[in-house]
Parts: structure tokens; sequence; C-alpha cells
């Protein structure tokens, strides 16, 4: 596939909390006990009688003892919060059924059987949105990883796999559209206003990839025609009134089909591809077998109400969940501790595709941010696990920057150790040798071994070991000889304290001092403890570029001086590299001075490299861009708590704030030149892309060196702006300064959006991000707006979530930022357990930080934990960050 008020329980339905409750030390799972199902359940029949507060079900499962499982008397069902309304057993009603806590224990005695059993649900009670719900009059399901289990008693593990048939009856005025996995098979009218559709999916599934939906809802459609001459119906589900807003979707869908024919020869299976826009989920999208489920957010875009970010998260998150078509759905996780395996894989998939789509230099440092912002403190916190984790409480606090992102990475490394061809050849072996099973990790590793000729033993332990490995680089020229030293260090992460060297391949080029050139690059696998490699034709030491592209998720320490860091950020030929250095020489002076240390010429270092940035003409501004962005708060919390130091929030906040007021004092007139140019481009122009994000850069940097200025150029970009992004970029600046303009803005851009769901998310979020000083009383101030739900996943994060990721307002050092995000998990808690466990590690980082924010940070922990009938779900996540 994300409060400020007292806690409470589902409106009117308590019981159905208390339900999805646990006891408190929930039982951990583990991989090593993998066991098979007893039972294989081939075929599995569905009767759905549909309403919004009573669904009436009935499923028929065929099952047939599991040759390859241990022999048992009974067949157990796992269910969640149900009461079988009537079980049968080969067409004769039984009542020797048992409840065992929530599953349902049926004694079995022959080799095959049909079990039909009944069940009834209320959709409009369901706040979890895990199973079948309701969500604004319509109904749809979500069932990763166990919420079909919610719906019906059933095997709910992906290693059961079913061909689907299902039956859907409900009243046509209320729910005209009826949607289900695979082809439609029939449809039909009922008596009294009622209508029905049957659907039929041939390929077999896990329970986990069912879905459903029902409602009043209309489509975009247009045909794609496979590399083979098939025809395939493409249609966009959503509500009238945001059909215009889908076209963007459509032609996402129909790249990305076209995209994995090309790439990896893979071919879609079915005569309908159909995506929902479901307004109240839990996720961003939902892979299920040809109806992908999807949050609005990823689905509605138009240049009025949506950033160029959003139109990429768009096209990235329908390609993300098309290409799990294969690497998820023909190919499923034999169980959940192999997550990675769809996930990283896919992940990897998409930024390929995007990159493909909108150009490889900036793609790649945009995903490097995301896992430095997110999966690099995972790794160094208590939650720390490796992407394929041995344990678990809860299979949704698995759902990780580090199965995701890092698994991406990982399988990123194996394909630059074999080259593009190579991988695509092991890629071909794997779908071709597991099509139709439930696979495991090591199934992929070994088709890729096979296919691409690789020995991948050791890299293995990429897989095993959970932490950020630190490579610590040094250059050592003797007459024309240079010796590249490097070694490596995986840090000691929760029940991982000894760490063995992992295979780590680094690109790396030497720069000559004379030429400002580089004879080559290479790949140095670095598959020990220490390894040496020696470079020739040096008169002079060269400079060292190492890990371009970022071909490794690795720290890199490496003695270098500022002068040789500002001639890679001004030089280096690897727009990654270039990057690296930027960020690398403030990283290094905003850590000295947050610490209080002697900076040196750090600054001026950064103040040169920055204007050789903004005066580059060969530079294209999309990726001028990338390269003006400084590294985040997040990112330098890490880099400064490493050994015995600890990270002071509030000290790195006012050295970075000091740094952007420098650079634009020092660089007033290259920043204010590069606007003026870049106002002058176009929306249509090809080019307006990159000068958006100039703009948006520039404003920043003024708001700091000069707020009355920004305040200026900020209100003149919003009232001129033709598009979201110009807009958004403007309101992002003034909502952090204390000007009259801030409450115009705000009111006009509320005004002109209101009643568009997913752009008042962006109101609220810009004013929790904001930099402004009383931003913790304008969070407590939006969380009684009119507007604000706590009910709604999307809203409690443009809030809460933007807060949480706000450092200032988050670390206010009397603790009222941290209260805060420990109330609203008390609260939500009880309505939507996965939201709230979700909102446990910013909380979790207590460790790393100065001694007297950790305690105010680890005394709300405590407090959470120490709450009546805590989820399962918040409960590990707060256990964890306490004993990690």
């Amino acid at each position: 596939m994300d409060i400020a008020t007292t806690p409470t329980t589902p409106e009117g339905n308590p019981e159905l909390a208390d339900a999805a409750r646990t006891p408190v030390d929930p039982p951990v799972i583990r991989r090593e006990d993998y066991k098979p199902f007893p039972w294989l359940v081939p075929g599995i029949d569905l009767h759905f009688d549909l309403g919004l507060d009573k669904t009436r079900i009935v499923s028929t499962l065929s099952v047939e003892r599991n040759p390859d499982a241990e022999p048992t008397g009974e067949l157990r069902l796992d269910g969640d919060g149900l009461t079988p309304a009537g079980v049968k057993v080969d067409g004769e009603p039984v009542n020797d059924w048992a409840m065992d806590g929530s599953d349902l224990v049926l004694a079995l005695s022959g080799d095959s059987h049909r079990v039909e059993i009944a069940t009834e649900i209320d959709p409009s009670a369901n706040t979890q949105l895990m199973g079948l719900y309701a969500s604004n009059g319509m109904l749809c399901t979500q069932c990763e990883a166990e919420g079909f289990r919610r719906i019906t008693f059933f095997p709910d593990r992906p290693d059961v796999l079913s061909i689907y048939r299902v039956r859907m009856e409900g009243p046509k005025e209320q729910f005209p559209i009826l949607l289900c996995n695979g082809n439609k098979a029939a449809e039909g009218e009922g008596d009294n206003g009622m209508h029905w559709a049957e659907w039929h999916d041939p390929w077999p599934k896990p329970s986990y990839l069912f879905a459903l939906v029902a409602g009043d809802l209309v489509a975009n459609s247009a045909p794609f025609t496979t590399m083979s001459g098939r025809t395939v119906e493409c249609n966009i589900w959503v509500r009238k009134e945001d059909l215009a807003r889908t076209d963007h979707a459509l032609e996402s869908l129909h790249r990305s089909m076209k995209w994995d024919e090309e790439t990896f020869g893979r071919e879609y299976d079915l005569d309908l591809y159909n995506i929902v826009a479901v307004s109240d989920f839990n996720m961003g999208a939902m892979e299920n077998k040809g109806l992908n489920v999807f949050n609005t957010k990823y689905v509605l875009a138009d240049p009025d109400t949506a950033t160029d970010a959003d139109f990429d998260a768009v096209e990235g998150v329908i390609a993300h969940e098309y290409f799990h078509n294969w690497s998820g759905n023909r190919i499923t996780c034999r169980d959940w501790f192999q997550l990675s395996l769809k996930e990283g894989f896919t992940v990897l998939r998409d930024q390929l595709f995007s990159q493909d789509m909108r150009g490889e230099a900036v793609k790649r440092i945009e995903d490097v941010r995301i896992l430095r912002a997110a999966q690099f403190p995972e790794d160094a916190g208590p939650l720390a696990h490796p992407i394929r984790p041995d344990s678990y409480r809860e299979i949704s606090n698995f759902y990780t920057a580090t199965v995701y992102n890092k698994g991406a990475e990982v399988i990123r490394m194996m394909r630059s150790m074999a080259g593009a061809e190579r991988f695509r050849e092991g890629t071909d072996l794997y779908f071709n040798r597991h099509d139709g099973e439930a696979a495991t990790c090591e199934d992929f590793i070994t088709a890729i071994e096979d296919g691409a000729g690789l020995d991948l033993s050791q890299f293995r332990l990429w897989y095993r070991q959970a932490g950020t490995p630190v490579v610590t680089a040094s250059v050592l020229h003797s007459a024309e000889t240079t010796l590249l030293t490097l070694s490596q260090k995986v840090p000691p992460t929760p029940g991982q304290p000894d760490k063995q060297p992992m295979p780590i391949p680094l690109r790396v080029a030497m720069f000559d001092r004379e030429t400002g050139e580089h004879s080559g690059e290479q790949l140095v696998m670095l598959d020990a403890a220490q390894k040496g490699v020696n470079f020739k034709g040096f008169a002079k030491p060269p400079i060292l570029s190492i890990n371009r592209g970022f071909t490794a998720p690795v720290i890199i320490d490496r003695a270098v001086n500022s002068e040789d860091l500002v001639f890679l950020a001004s030089h280096d030929d690897d727009p990654f590299a270039r990057y690296e250095a930027l960020q690398e020489l403030a990283v290094r002076h905003l850590v000295a001075a947050a610490s209080g240390e002697d900076a040196g010429d750090g600054e001026a270092a950064i103040v040169s490299a920055f204007r050789a940035i903004l005066t580059d003409d060969a530079l294209d501004d999309a990726m001028r861009g990338e390269l003006m962005v400084l590294p985040s708060e997040t990112y330098l919390f890490e880099a400064m708590a490493t050994g015995e130091r600890k990270a002071d929030p509030g000290a790195i906040h006012a050295q970075r704030e000091a740094l952007k007021a420098a650079l634009g004092r020092d660089l007033a007139s290259e920043f204010h030149a590069l606007y003026d140019r870049c106002e002058k481009v176009g929306f249509d122009d090809p080019a307006g892309r990159g000068a958006r994000k100039v703009k948006t850069q520039v404003l920043a940097y003024a708001a700091a060196s000069d707020p009355a200025k920004a305040a200026e150029l900020a209100a003149h970009q919003f009232d001129r702006a033709d598009n979201m992004t110009d807009r958004q970029g403007a309101l992002m600046v003034l909502c952090g300064l204390d000007t009259p303009e801030r409450d115009r803005t705000l009111d006009a851009f509320y005004d002109r959006y209101a009643g568009n769901a997913l752009v008042i998310d962006k109101w609220f979020t810009l004013q929790a991000l904001s930099l402004h000083p009383d931003v913790i009383a304008q969070v407590e101030a939006l969380a009684g707006h009119p507007d604000f739900t706590i009910r709604n996943p999307n809203r409690v994060r443009s809030l809460y979530m933007a807060f949480a990721g706000n450092p200032q307002g988050f670390h206010d050092p009397d603790g009222k930022g941290y209260r805060m995000i420990a109330d609203l998990i008390l609260a939500l808690d009880p309505i939507n357990p996965q939201t709230a466990a979700r909102f446990v590690s910013p909380l979790g980082r207590w460790r790393r930080i100065e001694p007297g924010r950790a305690a105010l940070m680890k005394a709300e922990l405590e407090r959470i934990a120490g709450a009546d009938k805590l989820s399962r779900d918040t409960y590990e996540q707060v256990s964890r960050s306490l004993e990690g």
C-alpha cells in the first residue's frame, strides 16, 4: 500500500471497539514457526446481500487436504468480530462447530468438503476501515493484511490461493455500480429495485487481494491494447463531481501498462482493469486483482488543485499498484515475513518507471531523500528490523520504510551488480518459475542468482541484518598511485548486537585536479570489513567521488576538505554525487554549529557552492531546485546523534534557519535574478516544472533573510498563480511569517477550495508544518475547526502527521508537541488503531535526543502504554519504542 479530543469509542457501538482490542502483551508471530495450512481451498463462492447497515455474506469453500502439510481432523478458519449465522458441511447444516477465541473450528474427517458459512456485518460501524466498510454512502473493502477475516471466516493467510466467484446483490438506486475482482460474468435486474452482478477471477489469489465496491460512481474509460493484441477495458471510477480530475490517472495507467511490457515483459491478464477512488482509506492504494481501491489523494489531479508533486505521486502510485499485478498478485508472498518480496521489488519497479517518465537524476535524489528522512531513522531507532523481519505482533506495523524503501534499494543493488540486461534475465526467470505461487524472498534471490549469473550467498545478509552500514573512505596518494581504503561497520540494532560485513557495491570515480575530469567510473565491491583499491596515473592526489547514483543505502564517512566538496558540488558529472557533496557540506557545518563546535569555513564554502549552482546556465531548473534544498532537520538529527552525542532539535533548527538566512542574504542578487527569470516561464512551458520548484526555494531563503520582502513576493505569487504548485508554494512561505498577508491568503485559499477535501487537507498541512512561532496553538485551534474530523485518515494525517514532522513545533522544549501527539494516539486508537499506531514512531526516537526532551518523550510513551485496552497495533509500537 497514513487530537485534541478526549479518548472515545466509535459512536453508538463501543462493543465493536472492544471486539477489536487485544489483551496486553499479544502473542509474537515468528518466521521460523511457519507451517503450510493443512487444507487447500482451490475455490470459494461468495454471495453478498449488500446494505450500508447490514450486509449478509454466504461463503462456500471447497476444501481439500494439503498433502504438504501435517494432517489434522479439524478446519480452523480466521475471524475477527464475527459470529456464524449458519454453517453447512457438504450441504447439511451442522452444529458441532466451536469458537476458539475469534476462530471458527470445524471437525472434518474426509479428504475434501464444501463448507458453507453465513455471516452478517454492519459496514457503517466499521471505523477501522479494514474489511468491508461504508464510505460516504458507498461500500468498499480493504483486506490487506488481515481484513478478509472481518467479512467472513477463512484461512486469512497469503499462502492459501483460491479461485473466486462472487455474486453481489443490492438496491440499484443506492448502489448502481457493482464491482469485484476479475471479469464480470453476468448481471441483471432483481425484484423491488434490486440488481445483481456476478464476477469471476480466473487467477488464484490469497484473501488479502479480494475487493468489492458498490456505490454511485461514474468512470473515465479508455481501452488499452496489449502487446499480444488483446483489448483491456480500463476504468477510473469516481464520484460524478470528481470525474474531470481523472485524466492524468487514466493516462498514467496506460503508460504503466506499456512500460511494464517493454521493460519487464509483463502483459496484463484480464479483460478489465478497474480503479476506484475512495475518500476514507488507511493506505495510499491497494493492488487487489483487477480492482484497485485507491485513496482519492492518488487519483484526482488537475493543475488548479494538484501540485507538480501531486501529479508525480498519482502517476507513481498508479504504476506501483499496476506493477503488483505480477510482482505481488501472480506471484504472492508465502507469509507476511516475505512482504518485501512484493513491496520492495514493486517499489523499485515504480521508481524505474518514474525515472523513465521524468528523468533519472531528479527522481533518484527524491528517492534517496525519502529513504534518509524515513528509513534511516527507523534503522537507527527502537523499531529497526531487517527487510525480512523475524517476528511481529501486528503485521500492519511492518508496512514500513524498511520493507518498502530499503527493500527496493537492496534489489537495486542486485541490479547494479548484474547490470540491467542480466537483471532482466533474472526477473524473467523469477516470473516464469514462480507464476501462480506463494513465494519467498529466497525464491527471488535464487532466481536472480540463476538468471543473472551472480553469487549472492553473502548478499543474503541484507535480508537478515537491520541497520544502516557506515562506510569509511580514505585516500592515500604516493607517486602516481592512489590507494582508496574502504571499511564498513554495521551498527548494533535491537536483537542484533553483532553484525557481519555486508557486500556493498559502490560506484566510484577519481577526479584529476589538473583537468577537472575523471578517467572513468568503476564499481567497487566492498565485501569485507576493509578493502583497498589502487588507482593509477594521478600526479597529484585526486578528488574522490563515491557512491555515485547512490548505489548502496549506506552512510559514507570520508575525510575530504571543504574545497574538494565545493569542487564536486560544482563540477561532478554524476548528478547525485553533485547533490551529495552539497548535502555533505551543509551537514558538516550544521552539525558542528549545533554541537557548539568550530564550524570553520563551512558557511563560506556552502555560499560558494550555492553561487555556482544558482549561476550555472548548463543546469536545468528541475535539478537546480533539488540542489537548493538543504538537508532536512530529521536527517540532521541522525547525523548529530552519533556515539555518545545526542541530537539537540532546538540547536539544529536554529542553525539551519541561520544558514538559510546567510544564504539568502549573501546571495540575494543571484536569488532574485533567478526568481525573475523563472517567473517569466509559463505553466505549459516544458521548463515550467523546474521553474516553479526554483521559485518556491527562493521564497524560502528570502523568508529567512528578509521576511518583509519574502511576504511581498509570496503574496504577489499567490495572487497571480494559475496553478496549485505556485499557489501552495507561496502560501507555505506565508504560513511561517507574522504578516497580515498570512491570514488574508489562508482565508482566500480556504474560500476558493471549501468542499474540496483533498485541497482542504493541504490547507491544514501548510499550517501544521509552518515555521510560525505559534504553530502549536494554531494546530490546537485547527483541531476544533468544523472541517476537521478524527474519523477520516487523510484529515488526521493532514494535521497531526504534518505537525509530527514539524521539528520546531513537535520538539517544543516544554513537551507540548509530544503531549499533543500522545493525546491523538489515545483518542484515535479505539477508532482506527492502524492509523493511530503510525504516530508512535516520532516519539520512539527519544533515545537519540538530548536528555531534557528525551525524558518528556519517554513519559508520553509510558502514558500511552498505561492506557486500558490498547490495540495490538499501538501496543507493539509503544512497547518496542520503550524497550528497544
